[in-house]
């Protein structure tokens, strides 16, 4: 909801200073339609800034990247090209993310999944996962917005205890496979820690800092804080532990925006799947990405 709300309340208050500087400006004799085609570029200008932003970010502190897999201008610009729309359209898909990320209704199910967010974002960013896995028979698909987004990470592996909970008594399941993105994977090895993992058949984390990223220090608050490289809670979180621990699988890419050094999405405690050329955000919008989610939970275990 908080992310839904601010988005809301943003974008609105620059619609609104936007739409007074033009009242003046037509007002004064200037022409209304050049103002009128202008207006997807206002909105179209927030994401842009906010895409080049991150990928200097990620540029300067990236991690050293063997050569096959460093781009050329070409595959630069596609890069680009595709987390830039990916954040253009993640803006309404978490405004409108209720009517978007529906649960599905109650029904037993063999093994239902579970979508988990990353950072600053809600449900609404699995959207086109969502309809793509409901094409190919992939589901029930369940997803959670978890909050405050500033709170600490502790806080929101209790409210995935919750969700996991409610699955398996809609379900009937006795296991869920989980599905997070970016800070979403230390939201699921905080959950491991305090509730261990009897009740997920396998994690599948999709461009998680399970080491941390520079990008952390861009803003304020505890989640932000505990993403940080080397921070006390990082450190303490350590792997994975226990008996009852599921398989994880961590999908990452060399050309990570938001994660950086890129090789922090790197884990040593299961298995890697190693993609080039696809951004942050992007990786939700992914073929390729979505062939590899739809293998592993077609796996399972």
């Amino acid at each position: 909801m908080w992310t839904a709300v601010v988005l809301a309340l943003a974008y609105g208050a620059i619609f609104l200073l936007y739409g007074a500087w033009v009242a003046g400006r037509v007002g004064g004799g200037a022409a209304l339609l050049p103002y009128v085609v202008a207006l997807p570029l206002v909105y179209l200008a927030v994401p842009f800034l906010i895409v080049l932003v991150w990928f200097a970010l990620a540029w300067a502190f990236r991690a050293d990247r063997p050569r096959e897999v460093r781009l050329r201008p070409g595959g630069t610009l596609r890069l680009f090209w595709h987390e830039f729309v990916t954040i253009a359209g993640n803006a309404p898909r978490m405004i409108l993310y209720r009517v978007l990320m529906p649960d599905p209704p109650a029904a037993p199910a063999a093994l239902p999944v579970l979508l988990v967010h990353g950072v600053l974002c809600n449900a609404g960013v699995w959207h086109p996962f969502a309809q793509w896995a409901g094409r190919k028979g992939i589901g029930p698909i369940y997803a959670l917005s978890y909050g405050p987004p500033l709170a600490s990470i502790e806080l929101f592996a209790d409210q995935v205890a919750a969700k996991i909970d409610r699955i398996l008594e809609e379900t009937r399941a006795k296991r869920v496979v989980v599905i997070a993105h970016s800070m979403g994977g230390l939201v699921m090895r905080a959950y491991f820690r305090r509730y261990g993992g009897a009740k997920v058949a396998k994690l599948v984390t999709v461009g998680a800092p399970h080491e941390g990223s520079v990008h952390a220090w861009m803003a304020a608050g505890t989640s932000l804080a505990q993403i940080r490289p080397r921070n006390a809670w990082l450190a303490a979180l350590g792997a994975p532990d226990g008996p009852d621990i599921p398989p994880i699988v961590s999908i990452w890419s060399w050309h990570d925006s938001m994660v950086a050094p890129q090789t922090s999405s790197r884990i040593a405690y299961g298995d890697n799947i190693v993609l080039g050329g696809v951004a942050h955000n992007a990786l939700l919008r992914d073929p390729q990405v979505f062939g590899h989610l739809a293998d592993e939970i077609e796996r399972g275990t």
